[in-house]
């Protein structure tokens, strides 16, 4: 089944396996590599309280040897190759993927399926990567400008497991079993849950084959996630640690992935944070000089979205970036944006989708991506139409809907109990 062309004679076309397995690929003939991932239907959404955190350990484990490979063999083939290998884990889903060049695919795919299908979860591998886990939340929760947008979502979204972080627990992390990862796999890792995509110079019968050869005989159905409302919580979360300074979000629910609002939200975070012509980076760091890093930025899942702001600024000018951080909401609440920043938005918006696609694994990530939201493919071209049919109402009705009354989810971590009087009065205080 072919969904037909994109520019310069790419082809997208998609095959479902009798499994259930789906297969796409995107035919790029002007380039002389192939980007391949699995995507499995498995994240941090999919987690209970016990066993917070496997996807991504899960994600570890499969690259610590096979049936056939060892850790060392995998990382070997694929250097051997000349080809890049890694994973990722979020809140909805997993992948993995490889980047090579074309004539090495077929390897490619078998490596990655190997990982996928045969891991033996040694025990011991198991306890070793446990510790590598462990520092990597240690190193998480001392990265305050990582940290604090997992305060966020947890604010936001605590009756939710979309508030969960992707990177786990320490004390589940620490009990979790071989018998917990291959129930999970058996679980999640199933056909109906999977989504195979390519791009770059690939032919799609021949990918069809390969994928087929290695993922046709599995066998299993995932049963369909539950769907559960996400009611936004507007709270404040402070995290006192000597840090030099206060990193922060300010948070509202955004929009999900299937709705049309999403598009004049982009519009705002464009004009709000999105670069250095934004009103937050021009009054806040060059008109003032309050903070080196100051930007926003939106996030669509299946079930809900969030909007927010993030910065880091000193102790001693926290309460007035905070302060002015609202103004400039309230002011595209009351008033929308100009003509000027919603055509710079479009463009901003449209330049980065247009420039992706010299990416080969953008691409792919693309495919699979409008594959598990939507069932379909979402063409590049539906969603720059979309971006600019966005109208200046479009964006004051999206405003007036998130920036009502000026209130938002606070997450901070900065030296709080050391200055406390210097938040006194603000916002942070209310906590």
């Amino acid at each position: 089944m072919a969904f037909g062309t994109h520019e310069r004679s790419a082809v997208v076309t998609k095959t479902i396996l009798p499994n259930g397995v789906r297969i796409l690929s995107e035919r790029v003939p002007y380039v002389d590599s192939v980007s391949v991932g699995i995507w499995v239907h498995a994240g941090s959404r999919d987690e209970s309280d016990q066993r917070l955190g496997i996807s991504h350990f899960v994600e570890h484990m499969l690259f610590k040897g096979t049936d056939n490979r060892t850790a060392r063999q995998i990382a070997d083939e694929m250097d051997s190759l000349g080809g890049h290998l890694n994973a990722f884990t979020d809140k909805e889903f997993t992948c993995y993927y490889a980047k090579v060049l074309r004539e090495h695919l077929s390897k490619a795919v078998n490596i990655i399926s190997d990982m996928t299908l045969n891991s033996i979860f040694d025990p011991t591998e198991i306890d070793h990567e446990k510790n590598v886990v462990l520092e990597e939340i240690k190193r998480h929760q001392d990265t305050p400008e990582d940290h604090v947008h997992d305060l966020l979502a947890e604010i936001l979204w605590k009756n939710h497991r979309l508030g969960k972080p992707v990177i786990g627990s320490s004390a589940v992390v620490k009990k979790l079993t071989r018998e917990d990862l291959l129930a999970y796999l058996r679980e999640l890792y199933c056909p109906n849950s999977m989504v195979i995509s390519a791009a770059g110079n690939v032919d799609h019968k021949e990918f069809v084959d390969l994928v087929a050869a290695e993922f046709g005989g599995l066998t299993g159905k995932r049963a369909p996630r539950v769907s559960q409302d996400a009611e936004v919580h507007l709270d404040i979360r402070l995290i006192d640690k000597s840090t030099q300074q206060v990193h922060f979000c300010l948070g509202t629910r955004g929009y999900a992935q299937e709705c049309k609002e999403k598009y004049a939200l982009a519009a705002i975070d464009s004009a709000l944070g999105g670069g250095m012509s934004s009103r937050l980076f021009q009054e806040i760091r060059e008109n003032r000089g309050l903070a080196y890093a100051i930007g926003s930025y939106s996030a669509s899942y299946q079930e809900a979205g969030m909007f927010a702001v993030y910065g880091g600024t000193s102790i001693q000018n926290i309460k007035f970036v905070l302060e002015l951080t609202q103004i400039e909401c309230d002011n595209i609440r009351k008033s929308s944006v100009t003509d000027a920043e919603l055509e710079r938005a479009k463009n901003q918006i449209r330049g980065a989708l247009v420039l992706g696609q010299e990416s080969m694994s953008n691409r792919m990530s693309r495919l699979a991506k409008s594959e598990m939201y939507f069932g379909r493919l979402v063409r590049l071209e539906e969603i720059i139409q979309s971006i600019m049919n966005v109208t200046k109402d479009d964006v004051a009705d999206v405003a007036s809907q998130l920036f009502e009354d000026s209130k938002f989810a606070v997450a901070a971590i900065g030296p709080f109990k050391k200055h406390a009087d210097l938040i006194k009065g603000s916002m942070i205080a209310q906590n």
